[in-house]
């Protein structure tokens, strides 16, 4: 991990630590694991870095007006929050894109996938250098789950998907898709289904705990209930 992205982790982890509210972290359940979740897992070669406490898997206060069930994603705290009923939602800390590359909008889950393989875009392969395809394993970029956004019916090639970098959670260093940690992304994937709303706020509209601003109202959002 690059000094940088370290100074980075730390002042952020500093500066949501000073004002965080009351919040119940939650363990991984690896009861919830399937048999090859726990093969796969115990095969890792990259480090399991542990997550920085501010981005650990929480439950917290929410807010905002989003349906419980829907899964917004505050890309300036680095937290995607899946709303629960009672003013509450799981909160989960997320790698997301880099600023030329973030991606903002609303969008549903068009479709979702367990230990997915990787087939990186044009960009990717020429701005990184990767091959055309990764098969599916325990040190793939996707990770052990995906769910793949999709707007207006068309794939929007973003996805919420797992890690093999999980020291970068906290931090904008991805092409544009928001990671979790393989145990995170495996417990959002058991919660959501085909077809959950996906709130992805713009830059600068964070509304986490801290930033509170207004909710949504209707528009887009409400026409895609």
């Amino acid at each position: 991990m690059s000094l940088k992205v370290k100074l980075g982790l730390l002042a952020a982890g500093l500066m949501l630590s000073g004002c965080m509210q009351a919040t119940t972290y939650e363990a991984t359940n690896a009861q919830a694991f399937k048999p090859k979740d726990k093969e796969l897992l115990a095969k890792i070669r990259y480090t399991n870095t542990p997550v920085a406490e501010p981005f650990r898997r929480a439950i917290v206060e929410y807010h905002r007006k989003e349906a419980p069930g829907s899964i917004v994603v505050d890309s300036d705290s680095h937290y995607l929050y899946y709303v629960l009923d009672g003013g509450k939602a799981i909160r989960y800390g997320i790698t997301v894109g880099e600023e030329a590359m973030a991606w903002s909008g609303i969008a549903k889950v068009g479709a979702m996938t367990e230990w997915p393989a990787w087939h990186p875009t044009k960009s990717e392969i020429e701005r990184l250098g990767v091959p055309t395809f990764v098969a599916a394993g325990p040190d793939n970029p996707m990770g052990s789950r995906a769910m793949y956004l999709y707007a207006n019916g068309k794939d929007t090639l973003f996805r919420i998907h797992g890690t093999n970098q999980p020291e970068y959670i906290g931090a904008s260093i991805s092409s544009g898709c928001i990671r979790l940690t393989n145990e995170d992304a495996i417990d959002l994937y058991n919660r959501v289904k085909v077809g959950t709303i996906v709130v992805v706020l713009d830059p600068k509209k964070g509304d986490s705990p801290y930033k509170p601003q207004m909710a949504l109202g209707g528009g887009t959002y409400a026409a895609m209930q």
